[in-house]
């Protein structure tokens, strides 16, 4: 596959057969030529578990010290005075049966759904169009909760679910590449030592694989995970 002129420059600042620490790495996506765009930097986690397995799945939420530079729509589902609570929180849609039926014609305009848990008999009926699109509100993703105000403004600073597909990998947003090194490299650290605390009891040897940042449009900068500064869970 032959790589463009920008894609090309960039490898004259990153070792692709190097294993930096997270600092290094970081600061080496920072020096290399930026596209046009506010590129996404992108960590992609490989882990020491077989995804097959009910007890080894990795999975959870939390929020980056300094967001992910992206703007997020957010729609409630609720009824009553959570409607009232989830604007004034800064929800971009709030209701119930109108929002159903929308989603239900194929209306997908937001990024995280968030439901009260007294509508989920209505919300549930959703979950053949809004789980294959991973929108579903889940509990576990903090994202079925009566606490609707303080879910808006998480979401809405920060919050992210991470959560390892089918192969073993995580693969998320941790900012933007106008983030400082600084900023970066905390997202990163939140990140990592989330999905270290997160190790599943039954996952035996090595857990932390290999660790890749990159740039929507870059070419990868391998972390060594044994300095990722992560404190693995004995």
């Amino acid at each position: 596959m032959a790589h463009g002129k920008r894609y090309r420059e960039a490898l004259k600042h990153i070792d692709p057969e190097k294993q930096y620490e997270p600092q290094a790495a970081v600061a080496a996506l920072k020096q290399a030529p930026r596209a046009k765009f506010d590129e996404t930097v992108e960590a992609h986690i490989r882990l020491g578990i077989d995804p097959k397995q009910a007890d080894q799945q990795v999975r959870g939420t939390i929020v980056l010290p300094h967001g992910t530079g992206k703007s997020v729509r957010v729609l409630v589902f609720a009824k009553g005075d959570k409607v009232k609570e989830a604007q004034e929180a800064g929800a971009d849609f709030t209701g119930l049966e109108e929002f159903t039926e929308k989603v239900q014609g194929g209306w997908f305009d937001f990024d995280v759904a968030i439901a009260t848990p007294d509508v989920m008999n209505v919300v549930g009926r959703l979950g053949r169009v809004l789980g294959p699109r991973g929108l579903m509100p889940n509990p576990k993703a903090g994202t079925v909760t009566f606490d609707i105000a303080r879910a808006v403004r998480e979401t809405k600073g920060g919050k992210i679910e991470y959560r390892v597909d089918k192969t073993g990998i995580i693969h998320t947003a941790i900012g933007k590449s106008s983030f400082s090194e600084q900023a970066l490299a905390e997202n990163f650290d939140t990140l990592i030592n989330a999905v270290a605390r997160a190790k599943p009891s039954s996952s035996k040897g090595q857990y932390l694989k290999s660790i890749t940042l990159s740039t929507t449009m870059g070419p990868g900068v391998k972390i060594d995970p044994n300095k990722a500064q992560a404190p693995v869970p004995a």
